[in-house]
């Protein structure tokens, strides 16, 4: 365990055990102890720790060259992994802009949206509207449109005006005698509704998750949510900007997600998956069309980075992604999530603080509740999901906590997001501990007996 240390960690006093070594799925501590990664750090480790592959592509670009700035120079690995991703994306999607991380993609894409509208002439659009319990990075812009109301409350002051409407959480809005489809359709409404009330004219955007992340734990969209919220930006000419750092890059099976719920956006971020934790990257991904306006207009993107277009960065996302489709890794993420989805409802379909398991792929949420029928939270001062991430930790599991799912406040769940590669074995390793830390965790709170 670090015990003293300069570094300004998060949690300040934390006693954090050393990581020393990689190995698969596995993370080993400076005493030896694994932790079996089942949430990839942050959704962060889809390859899994040690991938001979990318590290050997490392090896490579930085016996070239590791850096060369982006105002005089591009480099082999960007442009390699920019077609790359071209060729994959949704159809129209034709341009890539890196950046270091998420936070910087989802800034990038709204300033992106905000300099494609000055292009067309129509500087009174400034409004972006986004959800609640969404989450999109911790800079000042993506924190605004966040609506993650435990990160944003310090900062309010400092915020860009962003309006919200309601998320798409089938578990706990869907009516008794609603149809998924038809509470799809009432929940989107909401967006032109807001729209309406402030002034398509007014209006640069929608910010969304597909599936919706760590601030309300893999919220997957009602059927026909996604459809309906594209026929409403293209109404009112709105931009559709989805934010898929988390969710992206074949954490839920397919590489975007859009592309499960058949709709194209005009702006796409992505990070996390994208290297895969073997170096910082995210990208921002925009349509024909957006890229255009600023082609034909100014010709210049007001925006930048030291570190976008980082030559080793990109060389290490385009070996994770190339490594990802060779191995067939996007079946195994569709295999082993069913298989972890069963598993975790064969555990705890029956357990009384058991909520709701949901998600897609290898991106699962597990909501905690007092009570089982009535829904109902628990106390939110017992922190309940950091008792299970103790308890999980002590028998060698990795798992990403979170509290405030319901409205910033109330409510608790799990997110596991395993690394791509896992077996089996791992799926019955996962669900054992989870169980033994989740009921370790509330026979302490006093929950259960």
């Amino acid at each position: 365990m670090q015990t003293h240390s300069h570094i300004l960690h998060r949690q300040i006093g934390a006693s954090l055990p050393v990581a020393v070594r990689g190995q698969g799925v596995y993370i080993i501590d400076g005493e030896g102890k694994r932790y079996l990664d089942a949430s990839g750090g942050a959704a962060v480790s889809s390859l899994g720790h040690s991938h001979p592959r990318v590290i050997g592509a490392i090896k490579r670009q930085i016996d070239n060259i590791a850096f060369a700035h982006t105002g005089s120079f591009t480099s082999e690995s960007a442009e390699q992994l920019a077609d790359f991703l071209v060729e994959r994306a949704p159809e129209g999607i034709d341009h890539v802009y890196f950046v270091s991380g998420g936070s910087e993609a989802v800034e990038s894409a709204l300033k992106l949206a905000r300099q494609y509208f000055l292009e067309l002439g129509q500087p009174r659009r400034s409004k972006f509207i986004a959800r609640r319990q969404s989450y999109h990075g911790n800079t000042l812009g993506a924190l605004a449109v966040g609506g993650n109301q435990w990160r944003r409350q310090p900062f309010e002051p400092m915020l860009i005006d962003a309006e919200h409407i309601s998320p798409c959480y089938t578990y706990r809005e869907c009516g008794a005698a609603e149809s998924a489809s038809e509470y799809a359709r009432r929940c989107a409404d909401e967006l032109e509704a807001k729209v309406l009330a402030l002034g398509a004219e007014n209006v640069i955007g929608f910010v969304a998750e597909p599936i919706v992340g760590a601030t309300a734990g893999a919220l997957v969209p009602a059927p026909g949510y996604f459809k309906r919220i594209r026929e409403i930006c293209d109404r009112h000419g709105i931009l559709l900007i989805l934010d898929e750092v988390m969710c992206g890059m074949g954490r839920t099976g397919s590489l975007f997600t859009c592309e499960q719920e058949g709709v194209r956006p005009d702006i796409i971020a992505i990070a996390k998956g994208l290297g895969a934790g073997y170096q910082p990257i995210g990208a921002m991904l925009c349509s024909g069309d957006v890229f255009a306006a600023i082609r034909d207009g100014s010709g210049f993107f007001q925006h930048g980075h030291t570190f976008m277009g980082h030559s080793t960065a990109c060389a290490a996302a385009l070996a994770v992604q190339q490594a990802i489709e060779d191995e067939g890794l996007l079946a195994n993420v569709r295999a082993m999530g069913t298989k972890l989805d069963r598993a975790l409802h064969h555990c705890f379909d029956k357990h009384p603080n058991i909520g709701d398991i949901r998600g897609r792929g290898l991106l699962i949420g597990i909501e905690i509740v007092a009570d089982r029928a009535s829904k109902a939270p628990l106390d939110p001062a017992l922190k309940i999901h950091e008792a299970i991430k103790r308890h999980a930790m002590t028998q060698g599991l990795m798992c990403y906590p979170s509290g405030g799912t319901i409205d910033g406040k109330r409510g608790n769940h799990i997110l596991l997001a395993p690394p791509f590669i896992i077996e089996e074995q791992h799926v019955h390793e996962i669900v054992a501990k989870l169980d033994i830390a989740v009921n370790g965790a509330l026979v302490e709170a006093g929950v259960m007996a």
